[in-house]
């Protein structure tokens, strides 16, 4: 079974002007970042592809983690994407995304591990990270801990 997606995007004018696009629930101002030399108005394609693959990676893993039973008390996550800039070529070189995860007080050590596990598999498992494999070097690294006294 194949799902549609359909992106809608106008643009006003040349390179350093702002444009606009709508998918879904996907309604943005979208231009050419500040810090490659465009004014910086809404998001550009860097932050969607890296929002793109953290959005898929953290519902993989949250989907994996129900999946397994595993005791979830929190879940969130910081990705960081690295564009190199050589002889004016902007390629995309990394994604990091560093999950973490806290465990209910109840969580046994083989939870902890399993949880390990499953933030490193949830990389390979996302359709998105699947897209870039072989273009963008993607890694994890989770942090992993277990509540103490209901902290959270």
């Amino acid at each position: 079974m194949n799902h549609s997606f359909v992106l809608k995007a106008e643009w006003d004018g040349g390179r350093n002007s702002e444009g606009r696009i709508e998918a879904g629930q996907l309604k943005t101002a979208i231009s050419i970042p500040k810090e490659m030399g465009g004014p910086g108005i809404g998001t550009n394609p860097d932050e969607m592809l890296l929002g793109a693959a953290a959005t898929c990676y953290l519902i993989t893993l949250a989907a994996m983690m129900e999946r397994a039973g595993l005791p979830v008390q929190k879940l969130s996550l910081e990705s960081e994407g690295i564009v190199d800039v050589t002889n004016n070529i902007f390629t995309y070189v990394s994604i990091a995304h560093k999950p973490y995860i806290l465990l209910e007080e109840t969580a046994s050590e083989k939870d902890l591990e399993h949880a390990r596990k499953l933030a490193e598999k949830a990389e390979g498992s996302c359709m998105i990270s699947r897209a870039v494999a072989g273009n963008v070097a993607l890694s994890t690294m989770p942090r992993i801990e277990k509540s103490e006294n209901g902290e959270s």
